[in-house]
């Protein structure tokens, strides 16, 4: 009942921050604070609950080959998924051509100069920058910067000389064991704000923007919505019926941190309640702890495709077209380009600016593409934390740790029993796949 009320909180938040920006645009973009607020609330619990249930739940894994075998099905899934990601978006952006007859487009240029300085001096663009990123030089900056790769390296080399030490290390366990269950409750009382930072961030983009912007880049928005749909209906239910996993169940496990997703135009705002979902619906807390955060960076499904569709829309805005050698060669370089950036604002432009100026292509679309990022952010962001849901799912049925009755009990009860973990038993319990509650 409890979820069920914030649900239609946040659905009314929705239409009210629309109607708001519609009728007092002057006044709403005033309310782009309201969703920082939430936003800041979100991030401060990222780091702990991240820190405490990744390093628990690998120490209850307790086995260090299974550990690394785990991680390269993970990197394995996340390339095949992203890679399908990048082609379908080349697909629809050859199939709809949505920067044709787009050029005469008024559009302030307004914050370009900006991106472009963001895109040479923040993204990395060697794969020797890219692993050097991978490693932190504090903990403590790495999570102040909400690096969330980072903080999961940091965590398995801690997690791992737990379990060398042994019984000793016990109580440090212990610690972050009751740390897990309390940020897990932190995260229940940050949701109730949610309803209040959605209206603000959707009345600070229609305020913004305007309603009738829908219409003017109708094209490109239907594009990207329509081939972010193909990819969930056809590659992610793929993946899930491969996997023996009910699709059903789980998209309706997750309709809420999908929700959030697609609102604020944040995984971070989605990711622990997604997290805390998905472990009570049958996947481990290891795998959970593992999978999620480093999907963040290695599995963004809808960013990737997004990155390729943007790509196409800018060389077709400046009448720049490209074989279809070079358009892979192009995809070749977002398969790279695209990793390792997921804690950067508006990291998508960053990116689009970066390969474009790569491939000497004129960068008019990212001035273009800025004035409705939000909105096209929405439905990439949502397809991201769907994707790395679905990976959770995928890997967990890999290897063979997947708890049906915990998905069967979903199924027949229509909602999820959240049963919070309270000692280090549960954990190993939950990792090995049998313990109590059904697991």
């Amino acid at each position: 009942m409890k979820q069920s009320r914030l649900t239609i909180a946040i659905f009314s938040a929705l239409i009210l921050g629309v109607v708001a920006g519609w009728a007092f645009p002057d006044v709403a973009v005033k309310m782009h604070v309201l969703a920082e607020i939430f936003l800041r609330m979100v991030k401060m619990i990222i780091a702990p609950l991240l820190f405490a249930t990744l390093v628990v739940g690998i120490a209850g894994h307790g086995d260090v080959k299974s550990l690394g075998r785990l991680g390269i099905k993970t990197i394995a899934y996340f390339e095949i998924v992203t890679t399908i990601a990048l082609f379908i978006g080349l697909g629809f952006a050859n199939l709809f051509k949505p920067g044709e007859g787009m050029a005469n487009i008024g559009m302030a240029h307004t914050g370009l100069t900006k991106i472009v300085e963001m895109a040479s001096t923040t993204h990395n663009n060697s794969f020797g920058e890219l692993v050097l990123g991978l490693f932190p030089t504090s903990i403590f900056q790495s999570m102040a910067d909400g690096n969330l790769l980072q903080i999961v390296v940091f965590c398995i080399f801690f997690a791992l000389a737990i379990c060398a030490v042994g019984e000793k290390a016990k109580p440090v366990v212990d610690i972050l064991n009751s740390v897990a269950t309390i940020m897990f409750k932190f995260t229940e009382y940050v949701m109730y704000f949610a309803p209040i930072g959605i209206f603000g961030a959707i009345a600070y983009t229609v305020g913004s923007n305007g309603i009738r912007i829908l219409l003017n880049y109708g094209k490109i928005i239907m594009s990207l919505y329509t081939a972010l749909a193909v990819f969930v209906l056809f590659v992610l239910f793929a993946a899930c019926k491969i996997v023996g996993i009910s699709v059903r169940a789980l998209f309706k496990a997750i309709r809420e941190p999908a929700f959030l997703a697609f609102t604020t135009a944040s995984s971070e705002a989605a990711l622990p309640k997604a997290m805390q979902i998905m472990e009570n619906f049958g996947v481990p807390k290891s795998i959970v702890g593992f999978v999620m955060p480093t999907g963040y960076t290695f599995n963004l499904d809808g960013s990737t495709l997004y990155l390729a569709m943007a790509v196409i829309f800018s060389t077709q805005l400046v009448g720049h077209p490209l074989t279809i050698e070079q358009q892979l060669v192009i995809m070749f370089a977002l398969m790279l380009t695209s990793k390792g950036i997921a804690g950067v604002p508006r990291v998508a432009l960053i990116v689009l600016a970066g390969t474009l100026t790569s491939f000497n292509i004129p960068i008019l679309g990212v001035a273009i593409l800025l004035g409705i990022d939000q909105i096209l952010d929405m439905g990439r962001t949502t397809v991201n934390l769907i994707g790395n849901c679905v990976a959770t799912v995928v890997i967990a049925r890999w290897e063979n740790k997947f708890d049906y009755n915990k998905m069967r009990e979903f199924t027949d009860t229509g909602s999820l029993k959240l049963v919070p973990v309270t000692n280090i038993e549960d954990y190993k319990n939950d990792s090995n796949g049998e313990g109590q509650n059904g697991i």
